[in-house]
């Protein structure tokens, strides 16, 4: 007995697709904060690189890494001290550059609007 056969599925329409990537980033935006860590390996790479020459690119960052586990607190307080500040610095131009995009965004497009209230009145 021949077997029975499904209808075959007609295969859906592709829809439309954005295109890839991320959009183009604002180069007016503030640069986001440092950890300490990141102040750290910015003092101490030259260093290690003197130290260790034949190193690599990976090699350097895993000296670092190694490094400052070593730290104890007292000596990654000046690190924990920057860091601390270049969060202000960070949420502080955040702020201002925030509000400044929502004056762009916010202000009417023509000064009808105000027009039309005084004449409620």
């Amino acid at each position: 007995m021949p077997k029975e056969s499904k209808p075959k599925r007609k295969a859906a329409e592709k829809a439309e697709k954005p295109a890839r990537g991320k959009g183009k980033k604002d180069p007016n935006a503030p640069k986001r904060a440092l950890s300490a860590y990141m102040f750290f390996s910015q003092d101490w790479r030259e260093r290690i690189k003197t130290e260790n020459p034949e190193a690599g690119f990976g090699e350097v960052g895993k000296l670092l890494g190694a490094k400052w586990k070593e730290l104890d607190d007292e000596e990654k307080k000046p690190y924990v001290e920057q860091a601390a500040k270049d969060k202000t610095r960070a949420e502080d131009e955040k702020l201002a550059y925030d509000s400044g995009q929502a004056k762009k965004t916010s202000a009417p497009a023509s000064g009808d609007e105000e027009e039309d209230e005084a004449d409620d009145d």
